[in-house]
C-alpha cells in the first residue's frame, strides 16, 4: 500500500487574467498569431483559485495592469522564504514592468523586497525544496542571482542547467512533492545536472516528455494533493501509486504563452 501523505495549509498569490494575451513571443510555446480565447481563460484560472481554496489554501489576488499580458504568471515576480521576498529581474524587457504591482503588493503586506541586479525570474527558476534551494539557468535567471538568492535568503542554492527551450524555466521541468523529494523530466537538463539531480532524488518521479509538454511538472503539491494538467496521465497515474492524489486542473489556455499551474501561482512562505 502507498504511505499516507500529508497536506500543509498555503498561501498562494495569483493574479486575474483581465489583460492575458500572447502579443509577443519569448518562448518556443508563443505564436501571436494564434489568438487566446480570454473567457474561457477566465473559467480555467478560476477554477485553480476554486480548487485551492477547496484544499484549505490561502489565496491572494493582486490587481493586473493594463498592458502587462503575462502579470498572470504570478510565479515569475518572485520567490519568497521565510518571509523573506527576493524579487525579479525579468530578461524580456516586455515583462520587466510587472516587477513594480508586485513588490508594491508585498510592500503593502508588511514584507521586505530585494531586488535583484541580476536577471531573475522568481519561482519559475527558484524552487525551494526543503534545505535548499533548486535554482534553473540557462535560458532566463543567471548564475549571478544564484548567488546573490543565497546571500539574501540565506539557505544553500544548488544550480541546475537547463538545455531544452522548451522548459525555459525550472518549474516547467521540475516541482517539489515535499521536503524529501521531488518530479522531474531529465532530459530538460544538462549531463551534469542530471548527475546531481539523480544523487539529491534517487526515489524521485522521472515524468516523459508527452507528461512534460503537456505542462505535467508545472505542477503545485501541497505534500499530498498535485494540482496537475490533466493532460498529464502517466505521470498522475504514478503519483497516485506514490500515494499523492491528482487533482486536475485544466488550464490548457496559458499553455500557449507556456505557462501553467505552477506558472499562475506565487506561494508566500512565511
Amino acid at each position: 500500500m502507498p504511505e499516507s501523505r500529508v497536506p500543509r495549509r498555503r498561501r498562494f498569490l495569483v493574479c486575474e487574467p483581465r489583460h492575458f494575451a500572447v502579443q509577443y513571443a519569448i518562448n518556443p510555446w508563443m505564436h501571436p498569431d494564434r489568438p487566446v480565447d480570454t473567457g474561457l481563460a477566465q473559467r480555467q484560472w478560476r477554477e485553480l483559485v476554486r480548487a485551492y481554496r477547496a484544499h484549505g489554501h490561502t489565496v491572494d489576488t493582486v490587481e493586473p495592469v493594463p498592458g502587462l499580458p503575462d502579470m498572470v504568471f504570478a510565479a515569475n515576480a518572485a520567490v519568497v522564504v521565510g518571509g523573506r521576498v527576493f524579487g525579479s529581474l525579468y530578461k524580456a524587457p516586455e515583462r520587466r514592468p510587472e516587477s513594480v504591482p508586485y513588490d508594491t503588493w508585498f510592500k503593502a503586506a508588511g514584507f521586505d523586497v530585494y531586488r535583484p541586479e541580476s536577471v531573475s525570474e522568481g519561482e519559475g527558476d527558484f524552487v525551494p525544496a526543503g534545505r535548499w534551494i533548486l535554482a534553473g539557468t540557462g535560458f532566463r535567471t543567471t548564475r549571478e542571482a544564484h548567488r546573490e538568492a543565497q546571500e539574501f535568503l540565506g539557505v544553500p542554492v544548488i544550480g541546475l542547467t537547463l538545455v531544452d527551450p522548451y522548459f525555459y524555466h525550472l518549474d516547467t521541468a521540475l516541482f517539489v512533492l515535499d521536503e524529501e523529494n521531488i518530479a522531474y523530466y531529465p532530459e530538460a537538463f544538462s549531463p551534469g545536472s542530471r548527475e546531481v539531480l539523480a544523487r539529491l532524488y534517487p526515489d524521485a518521479v522521472i515524468a516523459t516528455r508527452e507528461d512534460a509538454t503537456a505542462f505535467g511538472l508545472n505542477s503545485v503539491c501541497d505534500g499530498r494533493h498535485v494540482f496537475v494538467s490533466p493532460g498529464a496521465t502517466a505521470l498522475a497515474g504514478e503519483l497516485a501509486r506514490r500515494g499523492y492524489v491528482p487533482v486536475p486542473v485544466d488550464l490548457s489556455e496559458f499553455h500557449k504563452a507556456g505557462g501553467g499551474i505552477k506558472c499562475c501561482t506565487q506561494e508566500i512562505r512565511s
